[in-house]
């Protein structure tokens, strides 16, 4: 299942911005060198602009073989700090199998509820294996909608 975070524009010499990242293949070659072949969990976050052109890369949490800390606060500090408008999460699995467990999903949704409430966009989650990677919003994983919008629509449901 293909998507896209940006639609692809042209600058005004007609040249299409090649540098916004625009679907998780794109994010997953973009952390994988420094994600694969830990022997321990490692999640990053990589800070977007606008147009979704990375800002950098900033480390989250190393974990142990199988868990990483991660709060709201380190994963959102430095998206406001960089005045990041989006930011893709990743970690790696160091078994090689990238299928996101309970606490990935979990920590996803309240990542991004987190950040929807500050008007970052979390755009992804990539779980990086061995050669292979899992995104949690190709596979729809957890509702993507933002908060705001899911909090009226709930609203309006009672």
């Amino acid at each position: 299942m293909a998507w896209a975070w940006v639609k692809e524009e042209s600058d005004s010499d007609g040249s299409v911005a090649s540098s916004a990242l625009r679907n998780s293949k794109e994010a997953f070659e973009w952390v994988k060198a420094g994600l694969a072949d830990k022997d321990r969990e490692v999640m990053v976050s990589i800070l977007l602009d606008t147009k979704n052109v990375p800002l950098g890369v900033n480390l989250v949490s190393i974990g142990v073989l199988d868990a990483a800390v991660v709060h709201p606060r380190e994963v959102l500090k430095p998206a406001i700090l960089a005045s990041a408008r989006g930011l893709i999460l990743a970690h790696n699995h160091p078994s090689g199998d990238p299928a996101p467990s309970r606490e990935d999903k979990l920590l996803t949704l309240r990542l991004k509820q987190s950040a929807d409430i500050l008007g970052i966009s979390l755009l992804d989650h990539i779980i990086v294996g061995r050669g292979c990677y899992y995104s949690m919003r190709d596979s729809g994983t957890i509702d993507w909608t933002p908060f705001e919008i899911s909090l009226q629509k709930n609203s309006r449901e009672t």
